[in-house]
């Protein structure tokens, strides 16, 4: 055979098969790769019964799952090209592990793999058949949207995964007013996890009646337990054993604070020296001050039995050098643990080596800063005014800002914050391990 003719032959074989891709999608159920709580969901989308879709739940909900499906189904059932997606996260550095793999996840459980072209760079995906998209974007930059259009057609789905991350209304109606454009012929999705305090702005924006819009909560519980496996059930399970409050804002989606505190499961109260001493596991940070900012020192001891964090000392001084400070967690012997900092003061982290303490840097990411706070939220924080004043003073008055409607907004506070920084930097490790959620 002449390569000529082999080639004409893979053409021909793939040809074959992209046919045989348009016609297989016409006749995909969802309803058996979906959990039953989202047949009926899958219905109105199907039949254009809404513009927009609502999905807050809580961890394992498997909302993520449906919309990626209902997305990639969406897009091959349309013969001609012109139905295209674009998908949002506020922060462009955490696509690739989050809705860029959930697309490809669904393609690869739909079993069209061979009908789909991916690349990373830009992240997209192309229905090989039409030339549909599927386009990722971060909202860093929102300015930048309104020159993004597909090959052809426009944007018929729209997805905001973790759209709380969103930091207020005006930025939602911006982003949604450059992507959607010919008539009512679009399918929004918004799917997160409901902010912790009631009155975030995300919370409170689904509920503002809109008869072209749909609101399902949705948690675990719904889901086959098969699909989640036995860790993640024990685990939710234990979680509402130790802290139920916790477990129903987690696992069941319900936010839990009444107002715009970011921190609602404190537990002010004295911590004993008795206690002190049976607290294995110690951890310590290190925000490192600059002009007038106060630099700040945190020890803290962590249960796991109760998900519970310990305040046991500080240090937080104006004007210090890294010398003073190296001197002061020698004088009260805290040299007995390694003290994690601040990753973007390489040289301040040197200076504490160089005089005798195990200083490590923290893990920093793109959107590490909203993950720390989301993961200390979940859980219950002792602190005793005595033995650590500032930190009382500022994990207790540390609140969302609002907007000029009064909606607290989900973005966080640059301020007063030297010792929520120091404890996140200690807290490093447990915060970003593998079996850590937030």
């Amino acid at each position: 055979m002449s390569d000529i003719e082999r080639r004409l032959q893979r053409i021909e074989g793939v040809a074959t098969q992209r046919s045989r891709g348009r016609i297989e999608a016409s006749k995909i159920d969802l309803k058996e790769f979906i959990a039953s709580c989202y047949y009926e969901l899958d219905d109105d989308v199907q039949n254009g019964r809404y513009q927009y879709f609502n999905l807050p739940g809580g961890r394992g909900s498997a909302k993520s799952s449906f919309v990626s499906l209902e997305i990639v189904k969406g897009i091959m059932k349309d013969l001609t090209g012109h139905t295209n997606a674009i998908v949002f996260r506020l922060v462009a550095g955490t696509m690739r592990e989050s809705v860029y793999s959930q697309i490809s996840w669904a393609i690869d459980t739909l079993g069209v793999n061979a009908l789909w072209k991916s690349k990373v760079s830009p992240m997209q995906f192309e229905y090989i058949p039409t030339g549909a998209q599927i386009i990722f974007r971060g909202l860093d930059d929102a300015s930048k949207l309104k020159s993004i259009k597909p090959q052809k057609g426009t944007f018929r789905f729209v997805w905001f995964e973790e759209f709380s991350e969103l930091p207020g209304e005006l930025l939602l109606r911006s982003v949604e007013q450059s992507v959607i454009r010919g008539g009512n012929d679009f399918i929004v999705f918004r799917s997160f996890n409901p902010p912790i305090s009631l009155n975030n702005w995300a919370n409170m924006y689904i509920k503002q009646p809109n008869e072209r819009a749909k609101t399902i909560l949705t948690d675990y519980r719904s889901i086959p337990a098969e699909w989640l496996g036995e860790a993640f059930i024990y685990e939710a399970e234990r979680l509402k054993e130790v802290n139920p409050k916790a477990y129903e804002h987690e696992y069941l989606g319900i936010p839990t604070g009444t107002g715009g505190e970011v921190f609602p499961n404190l537990e002010i109260r004295e911590i004993t020296d008795e206690e002190i001493q049976y607290f294995q596991y110690i951890f310590q940070g290190v925000d490192f001050g600059f002009a007038v900012d106060p630099l700040c020192f945190l020890r803290m001891a962590y249960e796991r039995k109760n998900e519970k964090i310990y305040f046991l000392d500080e240090i937080y001084e104006r004007h210090w050098s890294n010398e003073q400070l190296a001197a002061e967690i020698r004088a009260r012997r805290y040299n007995d643990y390694a003290v994690v900092c601040d990753c973007a003061e390489p040289k301040s982290i040197v200076d504490l080596r160089s005089k005798g303490l195990t200083a490590r840097e923290c893990f920093k990411r793109p959107g590490a800063v909203l993950y720390r706070v989301k993961w200390m939220q979940h859980k219950t924080i002792v602190i005793d005014p005595k033995r650590t004043p500032n930190a009382y003073r500022e994990f207790t008055q540390y609140s969302y800002p609002v907007d000029k409607n009064g909606n607290l907004l989900s973005e966080l506070v640059d301020k007063d914050n030297h010792s929520i920084d120091a404890a996140a930097y200690g807290l490093n490790n447990l915060i970003f391990s593998r079996e850590a959620t937030a």
